[in-house]
């Protein structure tokens, strides 16, 4: 035999995937069940548990999970953690312990916060994973007593397993049918065409163009659109042809422009320390001799210059936005993405379920005059309430009619004799009813263009005459008018038939009589409307991408207050360059009839522009648009390669909650960007004052150890940024990186700071003679340094007025007192003898005083001034 055994295939390679599934084809149902070592009756339970164990868990490709070693090994992995560790280990050789275990807890510190956080949220996202319990139907021989069919979670089917399908349900792997009757498939989830295919069970002897043209092979991801089927599973998991996909999508995983702005900055700021070490060392070798001191010195001034707890500061500030936002039904499984919400210019979404509330109602069935009809009412119910299989939300809108209490009495006196299912050719479904007096009616609904086409009379009442060109005419003006409306128009009509007629076809639909049409509303919701202006003034444009046609659209999007110039149809974006395609997607609000694909590549377009584009989604086709995105957004009832390709996961979807993660993300950079200038000002100044007082004293402007102290006490009061106020102002439009703004405002604001320090020198110098007493020169400095770090903070936290117009949180506010009180008191205490420090004299208060209020002073006019010459970034 040319096959392989079932567990060599389970094995196979995904490139033999394709060449194996040909072969199945090409079989019989009978000597494909051979192969498999399986049977028409199915696997026992006891087989396919050890199927199972052989082949492994029916599962697509996820993220890659780490252990929890290896998740605080790759936080633990960056320019900026590895430069530390490396000042660490120096330190530690230098005979400096004390400095080498403060570096190493910074590092702890810093890997261990973000860890947690991350940690919890891919746990919660896992969780969501968990709450979505997908099953498919398979046959079982020793169930009992009971049927011989049960339903088996997606993840334990194996090869040799027999599955039924029906309408609504999803290929859970790749299978060959046994049989199929009216079976449409679609398989745009891996092949981008929207029409679906019809699949039968006969062997297929001629070659096929591609795998996905095999007539009696149904791949995992598609979705069964009509008919019933059995099929037997050839493949499952990752060597489906979907599982082929899904591993693409979840490991395509870019930096993202949060990721790409932070590492330049700490590329930035090794720079400075790449140039300032080595001078530093290098001159106090020459000027004090101790070429050993000098080395340590300058370890502890890289150390000083090094924004050690950028990483906690971003992680904390993150992690505190991830709270508030799981506090408001939102998940979200990557941090980073909550700064990229804050900067995105651009969302784009579907309509349904996010516009509108997702829920189809029956709201009006009409005669051909547009008058109400019981008639319409009633035969629209029997339609749906006899078909087979999943009820599609349009029957369901039937069913639940609040005015069919007679309808449901009068189901009682008819029997369903034959159904002709929906495909998407015919584009209409029929039942055939016996009435109580054994005759035969067809009961037809579906697409109103389609419906004509069978129609040859009409009834009004219990007036009835042909179909002429003005009642067509009269027809197509009603159906327009009601989709202009919003509505969704369905036709119904009926033909009464033979009662010895026992099997019917779709030949038999025609000659019909039309009777009406029945019109359904999705609702838009109450609060969308509020959520897109909202967003709007937040500086982020809403567009609209859509399957649905432009004329319910129109309609749903001026309802909500969406502004609507023109609807682009899927069709025209395949006549366009990508430079008219980038054009046309920058301008225009409303996508409809699109394409997954057309999706992804609007998004594309946009980021050619120059757009942060978000996109909110749910379906399997929405996979690469929630990868193309800067932000994927998806839901917890989505399905899973949709959750694994997004950032975010609501709760609820809506609109609403996306314009709270915007501002929350424009929070968490404001807050991030606070403690960026902060440390580039401060070091860019401080580079001076180190290299001016290494070349003007005779002893080190501060001992390693103070150096250390004086940059972790510093660092602790800025702990509590994340939890600061952020201007209102600074909220209202998106906010990006800009390196170049962050380096402007260094290289304004950093030598204010250097000027300070050049005057406390000559403070220390020349007032309180500290030429010949290095410790209480070292003291002096290390108080003004650690006072002006600390209360420099609130100035550049906000463009107003600081104090007065803009105030910091309290915590913010408390940690600085905290921080001051304890640089102040630390030289009367013996920490401070421990650290070399010396009792300040009375009058150095009132200098250090001075000081400070004229550095606040002088900082607030540079900041103002820069404010209005380069904006708030």
């Amino acid at each position: 035999m040319w096959f392989r055994h079932s567990s060599q295939m389970a094995a196979a390679p995904s490139g033999a995937s394709s060449d194996l599934l040909a072969e199945f084809a090409r079989v019989s149902p009978g000597d494909a069940l051979q192969v498999l070592h399986g049977a028409p009756a199915g696997l026992t339970a006891d087989e396919a548990a050890q199927r199972l164990r052989t082949t492994g868990r029916n599962q697509v490709a996820h993220e890659v999970r780490h252990t929890i070693a290896g998740e605080l090994a790759s936080r633990s992995i960056n320019p900026l953690n590895l430069l530390l560790l490396s000042l660490a280990v120096a330190s530690s050789l230098l005979g400096d312990p004390r400095a080498a275990i403060m570096i190493s807890l910074m590092v702890l510190l810093s890997v261990s916060l973000g860890f947690l956080q991350e940690h919890r949220s891919n746990k919660a996202a896992d969780a969501l994973r968990r709450m979505v319990h997908t099953t498919a139907t398979v046959r079982r021989p020793d169930t009992g007593n009971g049927p011989d069919h049960v339903d088996v979670p997606i993840d334990q089917l194996v090869p040799g397993d027999v599955v039924l399908l029906s309408a609504g349900d999803m290929i859970p792997a790749d299978l060959r049918l046994l049989s199929a009757r009216d079976l449409f498939i679609n398989q745009s989830t891996l092949t981008g065409e929207a029409m679906p295919l019809e699949k039968v069970a006969q062997t297929q002897a001629d070659a096929a163009e591609t795998p996905f043209d095999l007539q009696n092979i149904c791949f995992m991801g598609s979705a069964v659109v009509s008919g019933i089927g059995c099929g037997v599973i050839v493949m499952t998991g990752r060597r489906t042809a979907f599982g082929d996909v899904a591993g693409m999508i979840a490991a395509q995983r870019v930096q993202t422009s949060f990721d790409k702005g932070i590492t330049r900055f700490t590329w930035l700021m090794i720079g400075f320390i790449v140039v300032m070490v080595p001078l530093v060392f290098v001159i106090n070798g020459l000027s004090k001799g101790n070429w050993f001191e000098a080395l340590l010195f300058a370890v502890a001034v890289a150390v000083g210059l090094t924004p050690e707890m950028l990483p906690m500061i971003v992680t904390v500030n993150l992690a505190k936005g991830a709270m508030a936002m799981s506090r408001k039904k939102v998940i979200v499984k990557r941090l980073n993405a909550i700064q990229n919400f804050g900067a995105m210019d651009v969302l784009c979404t579907d309509k349904t379920g996010t516009l509108t509330q997702d829920r189809v109602i029956l709201k009006r069935h009409l005669d051909l005059q547009g008058n109400e009809s019981d008639k319409v009412l009633e035969y629209a119910y029997l339609n749906s309430a006899h078909q087979s299989g999943l009820k599609n939300l349009l029957d369901v809108a039937v069913l639940k009619h609040v005015e069919l209490v007679e309808q449901l009495k009068a189901h009682e006196h008819y029997v369903k004799i034959d159904e002709m299912p929906f495909d998407f050719e015919r584009r209409r479904m029929s039942v055939v009813l016996a009435r109580a007096d054994d005759t035969h009616v067809l009961i037809c609904k579906g697409a109103v263009e389609e419906m004509f086409a069978v129609c040859s009379r009409y009834a009004i009442d219990n007036d009835t005459g042909a179909l002429d060109d003005s009642h067509f005419a009269a027809a197509k003006q009603t159906t327009a008018a009601l989709n202009a409306d919003g509505f969704r128009v369905v036709a119904v009509a009926y033909k009464e038939m033979p009662a010895q007629q026992t099997t019917y076809s779709a030949a038999d639909e025609a000659d019909l009589t039309l009777l009406g049409y029945i019109a359904f509303l999705d609702p838009p919701k109450e609060t969308v409307s509020a959520a897109i202006a909202t967003l709007e003034a937040s500086g982020v444009k809403v567009k609209i991408l859509t399957g649905d046609n432009d004329i319910v659209t129109r309609k749903i999007c001026h309802e909500v207050g969406l502004g609507v110039d023109r609807v682009v149809l899927g069709k025209e974006l395949d006549q366009l360059t990508p430079e008219q395609l980038a054009d046309l997607a920058e301008t225009a609000s409303v996508f409809a009839k699109v394409s997954p694909a057309q999706k992804a590549s609007v998004i594309d377009a946009l980021h050619r522009k120059g757009h942060v584009v978000g996109f909110l989604g749910d379906g399997i086709n929405d996979g690469p648009a929630l990868k193309a995105a800067d932000v994927g957004v998806s839901v917890d009832s989505a399905v899973d390669i949709a959750k694994e390709s997004a950032d975010i996961i609501l709760l609820e979807k809506s609109l609403a909650v996306l314009g709270d993660g915007v501002l929350e993300g424009r929070k968490v950079f404001g807050n991030i960007t606070k403690y960026i200038k902060m440390g580039a000002s401060s070091n860019f100044g401080n580079m001076f004052s180190v290299l001016g007082a290494s070349v003007i004293l005779p002893f080190l402007p501060m001992a390693p150890i103070q150096v250390l102290t004086n940059n972790l006490l510093y660092d602790f009061s800025q702990t509590t940024i994340p939890t600061d106020n952020v201007d209102a102002e600074y909220l209202r439009v998106p906010r990006r990186w800009d390196i170049g703004n962050i380096v402007k405002f260094m290289l304004v604001i950093g030598p204010i700071s250097s000027i300070f320090d050049y005057v406390t020198y000559f403070m220390m110098l020349h007032f309180f003679d500290a030429w010949d007493r290095p410790s209480l020169f070292q003291t002096g400095w290390f108080v003004e340094s650690l006072l002006s770090q600390t209360l420099i903070i609130h100035i550049i936290r906000t463009a107003k007025v600081p104090f007065l117009d803009s105030r910091a949180s309290a915590a913010l506010i408390a940690t600085s007192l905290i921080i001051a009180a304890t640089g102040v008191a630390i030289p009367f205490t013996w920490v401070g003898t421990f650290l070399g420090f010396t009792p300040l004299p009375p009058t150095y208060w009132i200098g250090v005083l001075l000081i400070l209020a004229s550095y606040a002073v002088l900082t607030h006019l540079a900041k103002m001034w820069f404010v209005r010459r380069f904006g708030l970034d």
